[in-house]
This record gives structure tokens, sequence and C-alpha cells, in this order.
């Protein structure tokens, strides 16, 4: 069987404060209109989806990441 793409950290991030929120991410996708499978891309880094990426860091209040360094980036 094959294992499933690890999460980036900005996936550990989204999946964090939709904890927090007490959302899923299906709920999440549903509220802000964004397809599950783009959200899902996403967290673990599958596509860069750039369209719904700015959706969900200003929904979840959460900063950019820089993806190739694997780090937060700080503005």
């Amino acid at each position: 069987m094959e294992k499933g793409r690890e999460i980036t950290p900005f996936g550990w991030e989204v999946k964090r404060r939709l904890t927090e929120l007490k959302l899923d991410q299906k709920g999440f996708c549903k509220i802000h209109n964004i397809p599950e499978a783009r959200l899902s891309e996403l967290i673990t880094g599958k596509r860069p989806v750039r369209r719904y990426r700015s959706i969900v860091e200003k929904e979840l209040g959460i900063g950019k990441y820089d993806e190739k360094q694997k780090r937060k980036v700080t503005v």
C-alpha cells in the first residue's frame, strides 16, 4: 500500500487553526467555497493552489509560509 503524502508545516498550521475554530476541513471548504481536494492539496503540498492559499491564510489568520524552505516567513 502506498503511504499518503506528508503534511507540510503550512498544512499543520491550517489543521491547528481549524481545530481551534472547531471546524473540520469539509465544513471550512463549504463555508468559504473551496473545493475539498484543493484544500487537501494545499495541506500536503501536492500543488501550490495559490488562488485558494490566500483565502485560507486570510480566513484562518495564519502567516505566509515559504514552502521551499519549509519555514514561516515573518513580514
